[in-house]
This record gives C-alpha cells, sequence and structure tokens, in this order.
C-alpha cells in the first residue's frame, strides 16, 4: 500500500504542476516582478478583458448556439482567473454542445486543482463521467484513471481504480495507436498493489498473504494475456515484458493468440499508416478502415474505429448518420445507441435527419413519452436552414403520435393530443416557418392531408376530413388534377357516390393542367353508378370544360407564335442595325484612293492605277516610299504594322513584330499549353512579363501572345511548358490579378471538337457551409469583409466576386468551416448594415444555367465556311483592298487560322488556266501599280 500512496502523492503532485493560465497565485508572482509601467499596461488590458467578457456574456444571451463565442468566453475568463465565472461558463456549454478533448482537460485540470476535500473529489468525479460520454478519448480515460489512484486511501479505493481501469478498457482498450498506454498504466497499479502485499523481509507469509499474494499475481498474468490477445502497436515489447516477468513459460495458447493478434495488426497496419500521413479531416481515410472493419464483423472494433472517426470529424452529418444506423440495426444496445443519437444532434443540431432518426430510436427503446415530447421542442429550437425540414420533423413526431392512439376507442387523451398536434403544426408552418423562409415548405398541404386520411380511414369522421380537403384546395391547389383525385380517391373508399360526384364537378371546373384526365375519371364514374341525368350532365360539363380549354390553349399558341414572330423581327433588326453600322464605319475609312475614275473603259487597270497615284504622290518623294507608308503588310497572329515612324517606340515594335516567324499552333502539345485571356491590352512585352509570371510553374517552351492587326495586344495568349505537370500547375494561376485585371487562366482544348467544354473552378450547386452576400458597397474589401464574417465563425476563404476589369460587382462568397457556422451566420448577417449599404445573406445556392435553345443550334448552318486567312478574327476591319476588281479572286480555301496562328497556302510555279492563279503578296501589287 505505501507504494501506491507514494504513486497517488506523484500524480497529485504533478497535477499540482499544471496551474491554470489564470491562476490568482501566478499572476500575484508576475505582478510582484513587473514595474509601476508594467502594472498600468496589465490595468489596461484588464479592463478590455472585463468589457470584452461583458460584450460575449451579452451575446450568448441572444444567441445561446454561438460556438465560437463559448470558446472566446472561456479562454478570456481563464486568462483572468475568474474562476467561478469560468465553471459556469462551461457547464452552459456542455448543456449545448459535447466538448472537444482540449476543453475537459483543461476544465478537469483546474477542477482537480480546487478538489481538496473528499466531496469536492466527487465532484470531480462527475465530470469525468460526463466527459468519456461525449467522445471516446483515450487520454480523458488514462486521466480519469490516474485521478482515481488518488483516493486508494478512501473506502473501496482499490476496486474503484480498478472498475475505471476496465470501463477505459472496453472502451478505448482496442485503440491500435493508443491502447497500449492504458493497459500498461493498468498493468503498474496491479503491480504497485502486488508490491504492498509482499511479506517482510525474512518473515513467512501466511496463508491468507500467500493467497493474496498468489490472486494478485493472477490478476497481472491475465492482464498480460488478454493483452496480448488484441492488436496494438508495440505489442513486441509487451510480449518480451511478459517473459521476462512471468517465472513460467507463456502457455501454447497464449503464444497462438498473440501471433493471431499480431496477423490482425499487420492488416491494420497500412489504414493506420494512411491516418498518420493524412491531412484533416481524413474522412477518406477513415471511410476506408471503416469499410475494412465492417468486413471483419467485430462489433467492438467497429464502434471504435467510428468513434475515432467521428472524434476528428464531429461536425460530419453523414458520418453520425452512418454510425446511428449501425448502432440501430446491429448492437440495438439502449444506452449506447441513444447515447450516440444525443451527441449527434448535439454535433449537427441544423442536420433534420439525425432528429428524425433520435426520435425513431427514443420510441424503439420506448422511453416514455415526456421525454420524446420534450426532445422535439428541441429539435424545432435547433434552427434547421430549409423550410422543409420544418414539414420533415413534424410529420416524424406526429407519426409518433398517431401511432400511440387506440383507435378502437371512440376518444382517448392520446387521440386529441394527435388532433391536437395536427392543428399546431399547421400553424406552426403558416406563421413561424413562412415569416422566416418566406415560405411555408409545404405548399402540397401533406400534413393535411395525412390529417384527413387519418380522421377518414381511423376516426371515420369524414365530416372532418372534407373541411380539411377544402381548406387544402384553397390554398392554390384547386388547379392541380393529381389533388382533386386524392380526394376523389379517399371519398370513394370512405364516403359517398354523391360527394365522389361533387368532388369531380369541382374538379372539372377548376383543374387547370390535366383537364382531360378529371373528365375522364367523371364520365368513369356515371358511366358505373349515375343515371341517364347524370350521365348527360357529366358529358355537357366535360364538353363544355374541353371546349374552353382548347380555346385557350389555341389563344395561347397564337400569342407564343406572334412573341416568337416579333422576336425573330426585333433579331432581324438588330442583325440589319450591326450591318448598317458596320457598313458605315468602314464607308468613313474608305480612302480618297478608291474613288476610281472612269475615262479610260479600255483598260480597267489603268483606271484604277491613275485613280490612286495622284492621292500618293503629294505625301512623300518616291513612288515606293510612299506607297510603303500606305501598305499593311498583313501578319497572322503577331497582326500588322503602320507606316515606319522611327520616332515612335510603338511603331518600332509592331516593325520589329514582322521578323518574328510564324509558329503553327500543334494542337498534339494541347495537354503540354494553357490559354491566357482578360490581360490588359495596353501591356508592355507580354512574352517577357508572362514568362516571368509563369516560370514559378516550370520551365516555359514558349509563349504566344496574340496581336490584332495593327500589332497591338489583343489580351491573351497561350503559354507551352515542357511538361505537363508543369501546365498542371499553371492553372492554380486563374484568377490571379495581373495590373489590376484578373487573369483567366484555363486548359487549351478546341472548341471545334470539344463544344461542351466548360472551365469553372468554383461549385454551381447547393453549399451548406458557404454563404452567397449580395449588396455589398463597391468599396468594401476582403479583409474589411473577413472582419465582419468571422464573428460568427471560423471563415475558409472569401471570394469578391467582380467582372472581366477586376472591378468590384457587390457580391460575394464566404465559406465558413461547417454548416452549423453558415446557419448562424445567415440570421445574424442578413440585413446588416456595411457601409450605408443593407445586405443580403444566404446559402449558396446558385440557380441553374439555362440550356440553348436546341430549335435555334439546329437551324445554324450545316456545313462550315472556312476561315479566310485575315489574322485571329478574320478580315480586318481597316484593311483595304488593293487588288483591282478584274483581278479579284476568291482566296485559297485550304488557309486557315488555328489559335491565332495562320498557315500560308502553298503556292506552285506553274498551274494551268483553268485553276486558280497564284495569289500574290502585297509587294506584288506594289510592283505592278508602279510599273509604268
Amino acid at each position: 500500500m505505501a507504494a501506491a500512496g507514494a504513486e497517488a502523492a506523484a500524480v497529485a503532485a504533478e497535477e499540482e504542476k499544471r496551474l491554470p493560465e489564470g491562476d490568482p497565485e501566478s499572476e500575484g508572482d508576475s505582478e510582484d516582478e513587473g514595474d509601476s509601467d508594467s502594472s498600468g499596461d496589465g490595468e489596461d488590458e484588464e479592463k478590455e478583458n472585463e468589457a470584452e467578457i461583458q460584450r460575449l456574456e451579452e451575446q450568448l444571451s441572444i444567441n445561446a448556439f454561438d460556438y465560437n463565442c463559448h470558446l472566446d468566453l472561456i479562454k478570456l475568463l481563464r486568462q483572468e482567473g475568474e474562476l467561478i465565472k469560468l465553471r459556469r461558463a462551461r457547464q452552459k456549454m456542455s448543456e449545448l454542445f459535447p466538448l472537444t478533448e482540449e476543453i475537459w482537460l483543461d476544465w478537469l485540470k483546474d477542477e482537480i486543482k480546487m478538489a481538496s476535500e473528499s466531496s469536492e473529489r466527487e465532484k470531480v468525479y462527475e465530470l469525468f463521467e460526463r466527459a468519456v460520454k461525449d467522445y471516446i478519448c483515450p487520454e480523458i480515460w488514462l486521466e480519469y484513471a490516474q485521478y482515481s489512484i488518488g483516493g486508494i486511501g478512501q473506502e473501496g479505493g482499490i476496486e474503484r481504480v480498478r472498475s475505471i481501469f476496465e470501463r477505459a478498457l472496453t472502451a478505448v482498450g482496442l485503440h491500435v495507436t493508443k491502447g497500449t498506454a492504458l493497459w500498461e498504466a493498468y498493468r503498474e497499479f496491479e503491480n504497485a498493489i502486488l508490491e504492498t502485499a509482499q511479506p517482510a523481509p525474512g518473515s513467512v507469509p501466511s496463508p491468507e498473504q500467500q493467497q493474496v499474494l498468489c490472486s494478485q499475481l493472477e490478476k497481472i498474468h491475465t492482464l498480460f494475456r488478454r493483452q496480448l490477445g488484441i492488436p496494438l502497436l508495440d505489442m513486441e515489447a509487451s510480449y518480451a515484458e511478459y517473459e521476462e516477468w512471468s517465472e513460467d513459460p507463456i502457455p501454447e495458447t497464449i503464444i497462438k493468440s498473440y501471433k493471431k493478434a499480431l496477423q490482425q495488426l499487420e492488416k491494420c497496419k497500412p489504414y493506420e499508416e494512411a491516418l498518420l500521413g493524412a491531412e484533416t479531416p481524413k474522412l477518406a481515410e477513415y471511410q476506408a478502415y471503416i469499410d475494412f472493419e465492417m468486413k471483419a464483423g467485430d462489433p467492438a472494433r467497429i464502434q471504435l474505429i467510428y468513434e475515432r472517426a467521428l472524434a476528428e470529424n464531429c461536425l460530419v452529418p453523414d458520418l453520425w448518420a452512418r454510425y446511428n444506423q449501425y448502432l440501430d440495426r446491429q448492437l440495438k444496445v439502449k444506452e449506447l445507441v441513444l447515447s450516440a443519437h444525443d451527441r449527434a444532434v448535439r454535433n449537427c443540431p441544423w442536420t433534420v435527419g439525425l432528429w428524425i432518426r433520435y426520435l425513431l430510436a427514443l420510441e424503439r427503446h420506448r422511453v416514455d413519452h415526456g421525454t420524446i415530447s420534450e426532445m422535439f421542442e428541441k429539435a424545432l429550437n435547433a434552427g434547421f436552414i430549409q423550410a422543409t425540414d420544418y414539414v420533415e420533423i413534424w410529420q416524424a413526431y406526429l407519426d409518433y403520435l398517431r401511432r400511440r392512439v387506440d383507435f378502437t376507442q371512440d376518444s382517448s387523451k392520446e387521440l386529441e393530443e394527435l388532433r391536437s398536434a395536427f392543428a399546431r403544426a399547421v400553424e406552426y408552418l403558416k406563421q413561424e416557418v413562412e415569416e422566416r423562409f418566406s415560405e411555408s415548405g409545404d405548399p402540397s398541404c401533406t400534413i393535411m392531408q395525412n390529417w384527413a386520411r387519418v380522421e377518414a380511414r381511423l376516426c371515420n369522421n369524414m365530416q372532418k376530413a372534407r373541411e380539411l380537403w377544402d381548406n387544402i384546395m384553397t390554398k392554390g391547389n384547386a388547379k392541380y388534377a393529381n389533388m382533386w383525385l386524392e380526394y376523389y380517391n379517399l371519398e370513394r373508399a370512405h364516403g359517398d357516390t354523391q360527394h365522389c360526384r361533387k368532388a369531380l364537378h369541382r374538379a372539372v371546373q377548376c383543374t387547370s393542367d390535366y383537364p382531360e384526365h378529371v373528365c375522364e375519371v367523371l364520365l368513369t364514374l356515371e358511366r358505373i353508378e349515375g343515371t341517364l341525368e347524370d350521365w348527360d350532365a357529366a358529358v355537357q360539363k366535360t364538353e363544355n370544360r374541353l371546349a374552353r380549354v382548347n380555346e385557350q390553349r389555341a389563344k395561347a399558341a397564337e400569342k407564343e407564335a406572334a412573341l416568337a414572330k416579333q422576336e425573330e423581327e426585333k433579331a432581324e433588326q438588330r442583325k440589319q442595325a450591326r450591318a448598317e453600322k458596320k457598313a458605315s464605319k468602314k464607308a468613313k475609312k474608305t480612302r480618297i484612293g478608291d474613288k476610281r475614275k472612269a475615262d479610260d473603259d479600255d483598260d480597267e487597270w489603268g483606271q484604277e492605277e491613275e485613280a490612286e497615284q495622284p492621292n500618293k504622290r503629294h505625301k512623300g518623294d518616291g513612288d515606293g516610299e510612299l506607297l510603303e507608308e500606305d501598305m499593311e503588310v498583313e501578319m497572322g497572329l503577331f497582326g500588322r504594322s503602320g507606316p515606319e515612324k522611327p520616332a515612335n517606340q510603338k511603331e518600332k515594335a509592331s516593325t520589329s513584330r514582322r521578323d518574328i516567324p510564324k509558329v503553327l499552333h500543334d494542337s498534339s502539345k494541347d495537354h503540354l499549353t494553357v490559354f491566357v485571356s482578360n490581360l490588359a491590352y495596353n501591356m508592355a512585352e507580354p512574352e517577357v512579363k508572362l514568362k516571368e509570371l509563369f516560370e514559378g510553374c516550370g520551365e516555359v517552351a514558349e509563349v504566344r501572345p496574340v496581336f490584332s492587326n495593327k500589332g497591338t495586344f489583343r489580351g491573351y495568349c497561350y503559354v507551352e511548358f515542357k511538361e505537363e505537370k508543369s501546365a498542371q500547375q499553371a492553372l492554380s494561376l486563374d484568377r490571379k490579378v495581373v495590373e489590376g485585371r484578373p487573369m483567366f487562366v484555363s486548359p487549351c482544348v478546341d472548341k471545334n471538337k470539344n463544344p461542351d467544354f466548360k472551365v469553372f473552378r468554383y461549385s454551381t450547386t447547393l453549399e451548406k457551409h458557404k454563404l452567397f452576400i449580395s449588396g455589398l458597397p463597391f468599396s468594401c474589401t476582403k479583409e474589411e469583409l473577413e472582419a465582419v464574417c468571422k464573428a460568427h465563425g471560423n471563415v475558409k476563404d472569401i471570394r469578391l466576386v467582380t467582372n472581366r476589369a477586376g472591378k468590384p460587382k457587390g457580391l460575394a462568397y464566404v465559406e465558413y468551416e461547417n454548416e452549423a457556422q453558415a446557419s448562424q451566420a445567415v440570421l445574424k448577417m442578413d440585413g446588416l448594415v456595411v457601409k450605408e449599404h443593407t445586405i443580403k445573406v444566404a446559402i449558396s445556392n446558385p440557380p441553374l444555367r439555362k440550356l440553348p435553345d436546341r430549335a435555334e443550334a439546329g437551324r445554324a448552318p450545316q456545313f462550315a465556311v472556312p476561315r479566310q486567312p485575315y489574322g485571329a478574327r478574320g478580315k480586318g476591319r481597316t484593311q483595304l483592298s488593293l487588288m483591282p476588281r478584274a483581278l479579284q479572286r476568291q482566296s485559297h480555301p485550304g488557309a486557315k487560322a488555328e489559335n491565332g496562328m495562320v498557315q500560308n497556302s502553298p503556292a506552285t510555279s506553274s498551274k494551268p488556266p483553268s485553276e486558280e492563279p497564284k495569289k500574290m503578296s502585297n509587294a506584288d501589287f506594289a510592283k505592278m501599280l508602279l510599273k509604268k
């Protein structure tokens, strides 16, 4: 007993070293060491902390489910040493949320330090019991067991320690990487007890002492044998320790069990190594481990790996749902199942599916009605993020209440409670939910439909059912045929023919989606059960109704055709206006030399020559020089150069591009190439600038900027790398701001071969952890928005939406760590005023983009016209024809511009007269025009 007491004293001494940060004594020591200036600074800091504590407490009084606010408050109180307030704050947080391992360990260490009397130790035991229920954490269990050793001097202290160790082994003794520490601590405790039971040196033990020694030795043997049968890391060392400790040879059965455990450990090692090497949240690695254990089929190991995964991913609803489903269907242990469900809804209160499963589990395990009703009320206050979630939770609770009713009795307390709940549900959706979401979430009135079915089928109260259906139809459902047929079927099953006929007559009059179907059902009813008068009335009513419907449809078709015609006319007008505008611009740029004289009717070439020569000669001294000044030389991707002006650097740069060899785009290198667009048109030396920018991704083989016919940069280019991985890495530079504009980087893909190829890096579906914010002032920066958003949770990313010029559009996307923080941010930030602008905040759920009209696509030409070799976008608008009309020929159809590179058509030295003549360059035209 002396050794055990010494160990307990050592543990207590170790705990004394672990003082909280805000311990008053430690603070007093630090104050004594400081001077008056530091004391003044400390007082200012203390006042600031007190103000912040007050602010956090007020915020929690408004929204008690603000997780981060709880954490900040606890941190400040611990720093200030406000132990009473700190205990109260931790208590409130633990009632709402399961606490993490770190929070529990800090709390426990603070309480252990203050616990001196036995009554206070009991409170610490109670706190440990609460801690081990939140998550399965080996560290907390080990701390619990070590703390209990300090109480072995009390009555039943040793048995209490053993009980805690046994529970710890049951909970985490199978933990492959951390279970060994618990087994070793348990053995050390038992060895300490063995030392106290040893007789004094030189004395002979009595029979009672000998029995105690044998019993204690057997306990240690049993612990060794149990541990060696479990696959744990470093189990070889445990086996060697057992060989050294045991005086007898290890039994063969233990050796076999040990070898089997070693084999199982080898199977587990790849999964454990994957977890060690993976980054948070490790969901894929844990799921693979879970699948492995599920195939093995050991319930204890399956439960443990699920618990390990949840300890690191406690805010993943799907993981909780799978775990709870396994417990519900396989283990079916009440305490275990209900505990898991309770922790699930406390971690993910916004997930309605977890609440529904919890209610079903409570009912399945026959929990009292008061507890289930209380849990349902908590679910209503959980803050779901969709209106339909409230419909689902109400329906689940109403199903439970319906199963409690004994419908063989005409009236009962349970039946009245069910009817009251139905009425409350309808009113709740109408007021609470519709006020918050601007919709009830139940447009088809499914809850009222179920209420009507219960009244008709189970209570034989068709009058109430008809009242409910009448209410349903007044909520905008009278135009739907399926709603009337639901009511009709209920009347056929539990009502009478008269009400069936009445319902169908109203349906014929009101239905607008499928009136033919309703008319057919009415005629079928009268054919089977009606009189001649009923038949005639039904035929007349259906014919009149269908005639009106057909007339309305014809009018609607005519209106739609007229609108389509108007749209076509408007489109034609816009097309004509564009053509006229283009023609007027071209006419303005037509040179005076293009006005040809008609003096000589014999030679058209002479007419062209005489018309152009006088207009050029007054500009310079030489004919050749004059022509070269007015001449524009086609340069394909690298554009044209204007008149040579040595004093103008821009013209020099343009002229220098003529000397760059023309490079054809090789589509076989698309996997090595990225397409860069949305660059500034005035970017100087884009080749040099972009090469420096992309060299960080890998060795750049070539940068091919695209220039206009005038030699100006067009804002996009192609960057080719030596390796494919470099091109993939370059895609990460997408949206990088370059000279004030977001640069777009995308894979190089031929749209002609892949017309459906789209590049968009952001999700276009519902993301419950991401917010969409609109109405922001254009001057709002990313840092300013982050300062507003981080008060409601941990912000992972913020994206301000800009136009192609990089100017803000007043929109932003804010990504939080989880759905809970995002939902809280919506509640707190929607309608907030930022720089005199009221912002709107919602969960990110972009609308679907409209698909292109197939009909219009079908009207496109079937045969593509080859592009002419006039640069990246065809013939330049300012290009003038220098060839006389008499000599104009169709350009070579084989010339093709691809990705801005112009391929010269092959020219042959001699062709038959029937073939197209050789294509002439601008220089050839100059020689012909100046030739006398």
